[in-house]
């Protein structure tokens, strides 16, 4: 009996003896970061990734061990992620926030503007930062100095919590879907859906009173697939049956340098837009989205009432892309007349409006006002109008969006004119 109970005993060491070496090293990692870092370490303590013994090591590797290495501590991607969390990995990897940082890229004016921006995640880079790189993009960011923008998972889950409520609330969608071209958070906050959520969350409604979130109505049950029929640039392929609208739309593909203003055929960058999922390229696609949206809206309305709302919504995208095309065109003329010199950096003597707000290092590369008018009532102006629709909100569909296009295409209208007049041939 005393043999077997020794026998169990030494078993036991010899488990405790293999096991220390890794527990105390995670237990070094959590008594040098309380004081290093003691957000992350308490982040981490109220997860659910330490009641389940999700530990240092599990993320960042076990090679670094001190200051002295601090280097080679691993910066976790999403697939390291994906080990334990594959089906959301998938479902990620299928909608546009995987796309974020590939289409940051793919938009020219990226590339003049400051690195602190894009690359430090102070500018369109922090938000951006959202999407599968390629193990070069990553490098390319470590050799310029700027080490944390390696995971896309943290951007709603942030760590180390990792909080799948934090997750759920609205506010998670706010830091990004904000401000000056996407106010999607201040439209929905103001709309009657963020009006009955702010009173729900007061306890002042029913626990079964509507009060539909972001996540809701674009990743609903769960889903962190996400994609919207309309797509950010607001346009779509095929073009519609409707001339005035099929001929509106062909101009503001040329202004975003998807068609070629002189020969309207394609262009390489139509092949960027593609590959990052930017816009609906059939009429399958597009309806596809649009019935997974009516379905949402259904839970609330009937299917019939939605319907009509969101087609209400195509209308007014009609009616403002027809001013657009209007101010385009005006423009457009400034260049082949030679009232307004091509940037260096231009393909074509056109309008180009992903060359936004660019200031540049001389002449020869600066937008002119008029094009900087421009690229407000575009990005801005017709932003607010159709998504202010879509998001129920009249204040910015009308003021912020409509009566803003429409004061954009009367300045350029005044402006054009000016130019002209004033204009010396030759100089």
């Amino acid at each position: 009996m005393t043999s077997k109970w020794i026998a169990v005993l030494g078993f036991s060491l010899g488990l405790i003896c293999f096991a220390a070496p890794a527990f105390a090293i995670e237990e070094a990692c959590i008594t040098c970061h309380r004081k290093i870092s003691p957000g992350q370490v308490a982040d981490w303590e109220s997860s659910k990734h330490s009641s389940e013994e999700i530990t240092c090591s599990f993320c960042h590797g076990d090679s670094h061990n001190g200051a002295e290495d601090a280097h080679l501590a691993k910066l976790p991607d999403e697939q390291v992620c994906a080990d334990c969390h594959e089906d959301q990995f998938n479902q990620f990897a299928k909608g546009k926030h995987s796309f974020g940082w590939t289409s940051l890229n793919a938009i020219p004016v990226t590339h003049v503007e400051p690195d602190e921006l894009m690359e430090g995640g102070r500018g369109c880079g922090g938000c951006h930062n959202m999407g599968i790189k390629s193990a070069a993009q990553k490098k390319e960011q470590r050799d310029k100095g700027y080490r944390y923008q390696n995971n896309s998972c943290d951007e709603c889950h942030t760590r180390h919590s990792f909080s799948k409520k934090e997750a759920l609330d609205p506010k998670a969608c706010q830091q990004c879907h904000m401000g000056y071209d996407h106010p999607q958070w201040e439209m929905w906050e103001s709309s009657k859906h963020g009006t009955r959520y702010a009173v729900k969350e007061k306890g002042k409604m029913h626990e079964k009173a509507q009060a539909p979130t972001c996540q809701f109505c674009h990743l609903p049950e769960g889903t962190h697939t996400n994609r919207t029929a309309w797509g950010f640039l607001g346009v779509r392929l095929p073009l519609p049956e409707d001339k005035e609208w099929a001929a509106d739309r062909t101009t503001i593909l040329k202004a975003l340098g998807v068609l070629n203003p002189d020969t309207g055929k394609p262009t390489a960058r139509l092949d960027v837009v593609k590959a990052v999922d930017m816009v609906r390229l059939t009429e399958k696609d597009w309806l596809d989205e649009r019935n997974k949206m009516i379905s949402v809206c259904s839970n609330c309305h009937s299917e019939q009432y939605a319907r009509e709302q969101l087609a209400m919504g195509d209308s007014i995208m009609k009616k403002a892309d027809h001013l657009l095309a209007e101010a385009i065109e005006i423009v457009a003329a400034l260049y082949k007349d030679h009232i307004i010199k091509k940037p260096d950096n231009y393909s074509f003597a056109y309008p180009d409006l992903l060359y936004f707000m660019q200031t540049g290092g001389g002449d020869t590369d600066k937008l002119s006002h008029i094009d900087q008018i421009l690229f407000q009532m575009y990005m801005k102006h017709r932003m607010r109008t159709y998504q202010g629709f879509f998001h129920v909100n009249p204040d910015y569909a009308y003021w912020y969006g409509w009566a803003m296009m429409t004061e954009d295409l009367g300045a350029i209208q005044e402006m054009a004119m000016t130019m002209r007049a004033t204009h010396k041939p030759g100089k």
